[in-house]
C-alpha cells in the first residue's frame, strides 16, 4: 500500500498536517471531512492576510502568485490548491460578506420593517471593527479597475440569499410576480450600499461608512415602511 503524501503547513502558529493524496481505498468520516474544511478555510484567511499585506506593500498589479505563495510559506502550486486566481484572493472577501450579511438578516426581530432589517444586516459590513478592513478591499478594488466589474457581480450575487429571507417578511401583495417586491427592496439596499462604499472610498473613509449608507438608504425613505 503506498503511503499518504503529507505536506507540513504552517496555520495560525500551529504546525498540521495536511493530506496532498491518498491510496483510493480511503474513507473519511464526517468528522475528518469537516476537519479538512476547516483547515481549508484556516490556510485561506492566512494567504489572505499575506496577500494583502503585500498589496497594501506594493500595489495589487505589482504583487504576484509567486510572491504571495513565498511569503506564505507555500508552493505556487499550494496556492492554487486554495485560489483560482489572485484576483479571487480580495474577491473572496464579497462572498464571505455575502454570508456574514444573510446571516445577520435571518437573525433580525420577526416584526422588524424589511428596509430597517436590511439596513441593520449591513452593520456587519459598516461596524467601525469591520469597515476598516473592508476600506483596504476597497482601495485595492479602485487601484484595479478589472476587479470593479466582478466586485459588483459579487455583491449583486447576495440577492439569492437575501431575497427569501426578505420574502418572509413581506405580507402577501397579490402581485402577479411573486416575490418581485422582495427583489426591488434587496437590490435598492446593495445599489444604496455600493453608493455609500464608493463615496467613502473616494474620501478614503473621512466619513463612516455607515453614516454614508444611512444617508443614501435614507434617500429612498418610502421603501423604509416596507
Amino acid at each position: 500500500m503506498n503511503t499518504p503524501k503529507m505536506e507540513l503547513s504552517r496555520l495560525k502558529g500551529l504546525y498540521i498536517f495536511v493530506e496532498l493524496s491518498t491510496t483510493s481505498g480511503l474513507w473519511l468520516d464526517t468528522g475528518m471531512a469537516s476537519l479538512r474544511e476547516r483547515t481549508k478555510a484556516a490556510m485561506r484567511a492566512e494567504v489572505t492576510e499575506v496577500a494583502f499585506r503585500l498589496f497594501a506593500a506594493q500595489g495589487f498589479e505589482n504583487t504576484t502568485v509567486e510572491q504571495i505563495a513565498a511569503e506564505a510559506g507555500l508552493s505556487r502550486t499550494t496556492f492554487f490548491r486554495y485560489f483560482g486566481t489572485k484576483e479571487e484572493v480580495v474577491l473572496g472577501r464579497f462572498a464571505d460578506y455575502g454570508h456574514l450579511v444573510a446571516d445577520a438578516l435571518a437573525a433580525r426581530p420577526a416584526g422588524e420593517p424589511a428596509w430597517t432589517a436590511l439596513r441593520r444586516s449591513f452593520d456587519v459590513i459598516t461596524a467601525p471593527h469591520a469597515a476598516e478592513t473592508s476600506l483596504d478591499v476597497m482601495q485595492l478594488l479602485s487601484d484595479a479597475c478589472a476587479l470593479m466589474t466582478r466586485r459588483w457581480e459579487k455583491t449583486h450575487g447576495w440577492q439569492s440569499q437575501l431575497v427569501p429571507l426578505i420574502a418572509g417578511r413581506l405580507e402577501p401583495d397579490g402581485l402577479p410576480a411573486p416575490g418581485l417586491r422582495a427583489r426591488a427592496l434587496v437590490a435598492s439596499a446593495i445599489s444604496c450600499l455600493d453608493a455609500a462604499t464608493d463615496a467613502w472610498t473616494a474620501e478614503a473613509g473621512r466619513t463612516p461608512l455607515a453614516t454614508l449608507l444611512d444617508q443614501a438608504m435614507g434617500a429612498l425613505g418610502d421603501h423604509r415602511t416596507a
